[in-house]
């Protein structure tokens, strides 16, 4: 059979390609031609046209909403998670081709599209899934603007510890009128270039309660949603009612917008309804609610939140860290470690932090201990290789790369075959490299990256230190593990290593 697949995963970085790959060796093996339409962060190139026509059936495997997704109207198709396409890619493909064996005789007419929106959220996922998923919609759009504002500001820094001669600079910088820095700009000042930079990055961040908004939105109601949700999220903006407004307004816009674009109204009207009746009265609707009724009480909980964090200190900041670093290295990159990530990403939202917030080291902890499992897998594999299988050994190779880019999805793979001693494993090692995080007082305000914005980490040997702890507790804690119970996979490896030696002699 003839099978396409689209797969996107929340952040768009490793479980849509991770999943992509995986479906293409899975179809392979099966004897089906399967190609793969990775919506990640880096873009998409849709499928040819033509190839998906002549396909059998389609493939979602996707988190958040699948692009153009009337392209394969008409088409069997299977819908799951991202995880279950990497986790178990010959089951998805067993699925598909069962889809295809029981759909209807070709030439069966079918069902016409809806003529409105619908929410992109799959129909059939419960109430939680969807929930979750337009979050995830909105957080995938947001983190782009974090990592460009964020190491902006990083690199402003920077430079404005070597022009004022000290870390003090990095606080001096925040008080210089940008706009007098921009009328008489002189290209070789490196104050003038840590002052421009810094406007830079603050401008980014300017954006990420609006994108927020309005991509939860867009998640829910398609474009419908994006201009209440853009709306929603400036005025969040405007009473201070930060990215926990930015919630509010996107869920509120995206179910407005979808119920008035639902509306059966007279054909003279239709033509207008998505360009000025459904953004005009959702957007006044959302204005109103956020600016008279719910900013004010979500500004008091946002300044809350903020002055609970910048009062913790000592133990109550390594408690912090240890839980965070233990929901990272959970469930590696499923909803409890995309919670804890997302707590640091908004975070970083908050106005008027200063170099060194509580934020930024809630950003550092969160990163370094999500570098952990992958890392600790690697080294386990390299230092004590039978305890693990040859395709585990290979793995590990690329999981040095993963876990040094902060990419948790590389542990993925023991995880699945090996739960118990792998998770456990991880929770403990990337657990304590949170709380040392927390206890060295680094930080960052990049939301991504690993060791290649080593550069932009604020006390980046602490940082390091962290890590490589995490990494050692993990990484002994998975060998002594698996000494004491052998793995069944790893003996049917060993016995199968065995006969080919039996075989060959």
């Amino acid at each position: 059979m003839k099978l396409v697949a689209v797969t996107s995963c929340p952040t768009g970085i490793a479980h849509t390609y991770m999943a992509a790959e995986a479906l293409e060796q899975a179809g392979k093996a099966a004897g089906h031609e399967v190609h793969v339409e990775t919506q990640g962060a880096a873009g998409s190139t849709p499928l040819d046209p033509a190839l998906v026509a002549s396909a059998d059936g389609v493939i979602y495997a996707a988190d958040l909403e699948v692009k153009d997704k009337q392209r394969f109207a008409g088409k069997p198709f299977v819908d799951v998670g991202v995880k279950k396409a990497v986790h178990d890619a010959p089951g998805v493909i067993a699925a598909a081709v069962s889809a295809v064996e029981s759909a209807p005789a070709a030439g069966t007419p079918a069902p016409a599209a809806a003529p409105v929106a619908a929410p992109a959220a799959d129909r059939g996922a419960g109430a939680g899934t969807k929930v979750r998923q337009w979050l995830m919609t909105g957080v995938s759009y947001l983190i782009p603007f974090v990592a460009a504002g964020g190491i902006l500001i990083a690199v402003s820094f920077m430079l404005a510890q070597i022009a004022w001669g000290g870390a003090e600079g990095a606080i001096e910088v925040t008080g210089v009128d940008a706009a007098e820095v921009v009328a008489s700009f002189d290209p070789a000042s490196l104050q003038d270039w840590a002052v421009v930079l810094l406007a830079t990055g603050q401008a980014a961040f300017g954006f990420l309660v609006p994108v927020l908004s309005g991509f939860i939105a867009y998640g829910i109601a398609d474009r419908p949603g994006l201009v209440p949700g853009f709306v929603g999220g400036a005025t969040a903006v405007l009473v201070g009612a930060g990215f926990l407004g930015g919630l509010v307004t996107g869920f509120l816009a995206g179910f407005l917008a979808l119920w008035i674009s639902r509306w059966n109204v007279p054909r003279g009207v239709r033509g207008i309804m998505p360009v000025v009746v459904v953004p005009l009265l959702s957007s006044l609707v959302v204005g109103v609610v956020m600016l008279v009724v719910l900013g004010r009480p979500i500004a008091a909980a946002m300044e809350g939140l903020t002055s609970w964090l910048n009062g913790l200190s000592g133990a109550n900041l390594v408690l912090m860290g240890a839980l965070l670093g233990a929901m990272m290295g959970f469930d590696l990159g499923g909803p409890v470690n995309k919670v804890a990530y997302t707590f640091a990403v908004t975070g970083l939202a908050t106005e008027g932090l200063a170099p060194g917030a509580v934020q930024y080291q809630v950003m550092a902890a969160v990163m370094a201990a999500g570098m952990v499992a992958p890392l600790a897998l690697a080294l386990a594999t390299t230092v004590r290789r039978r305890l693990f299988t040859h395709a585990e050994q290979e793995n590990g190779k690329a999981a040095w790369l993963l876990g040094a880019s902060f990419i948790s999805e590389g542990a993925i793979p023991f995880a699945a075959a090996d739960p118990w001693r792998v998770i456990v494993s991880s929770l403990v090692g990337s657990s304590v490299t949170g709380a040392l995080v927390m206890a060295f007082g680094s930080s960052l305000v990049a939301p991504h990256g690993g060791v290649w914005v080593l550069p932009l980490i604020g006390n980046p040997l602490g940082f390091v230190a962290a890590v490589l702890a995490g990494v050692l507790v993990s990484g002994l804690l998975v060998v002594v593990l698996k000494t004491m119970k052998h793995d069944p996979l790893v003996a049917a490896d060993r016995a199968a290593d065995d006969r080919d030696l039996v075989a060959a002699a």
